[in-house]
């Protein structure tokens, strides 16, 4: 079953899980609701979250712009349009321009249809993302977090995200994955809500600092 959040319902998740989970409560209680964060299920989205990767999340919104500035409307057809040159103008790294490219082309063959896959499965989607070069399951589960709106995706591979768990929660920093995601099991089946709550713990205290 296909389930997701939106904003008519996303506050009562965070109460739901608040009263589940006394560390998420003490977040919410500190900081107040985090913002829940939203992007289009397009192609311009992809290429925004392969930006974020391995970079800070103002970098990658300088490359994005850039991009716009450059070709307006982000396509398929106008990213391939782009030059090795053009492309290092608005900030993509030689491996990103690959990433972007694979992507772009595996629309334009037909390989992959983003309008497509957003009726399927979490898992379906991504099988048919991680096809790409490029992709791997942190850009899936931001893609399914955010521009789907799936209610039970933990991205484990998020560095804010599992460094604000450990704080919260005092874990050791050798903590492995499947640890990780066996806490989060008492989440199902909106970890992407209580992923969200962390990501604005991790958020609100870099500020407050």
């Amino acid at each position: 079953m296909i389930t997701v959040f939106s904003e008519d319902n996303f506050h009562q998740l965070c109460d739901d899980l608040a009263r589940k989970d006394k560390h998420l409560r003490k977040i919410i209680q500190q900081y107040g609701y985090p913002p829940m964060w939203k992007r289009k299920p397009n192609f311009e989205t992809l290429i925004h979250i392969i930006l974020e990767q391995q970079v800070s999340l103002a970098s990658a919104k300088a490359a994005l712009n850039k991009l716009r500035e450059k070709i307006g409307t982000i396509t398929p057809q106008k990213l391939l349009a782009l030059t090795d040159p053009e492309m290092k103008a608005c900030y993509f790294s030689r491996q990103k321009m690959i990433y972007a490219r694979h992507l772009a082309l595996s629309i334009v063959n037909g390989e992959l249809s983003i309008r497509k896959i957003c009726s399927l499965h979490d898992d379906e989607i991504r099988i048919e993302l991680t096809k790409i070069k490029g992709i791997g399951n942190w850009t899936v589960d931001v893609y399914l977090l955010m521009g789907l709106q799936r209610s039970d995706i933990f991205p484990v591979g998020d560095l804010a995200m599992i460094n604000s768990l450990k704080k919260v929660k005092q874990l050791p920093s050798n903590i492995t994955k499947e640890e990780m995601l066996f806490i989060a099991e008492k989440w199902k089946p909106h970890r992407s809500i209580a992923a969200m709550i962390l990501w604005h713990n991790y958020i609100e205290e870099r500020n407050s600092k």
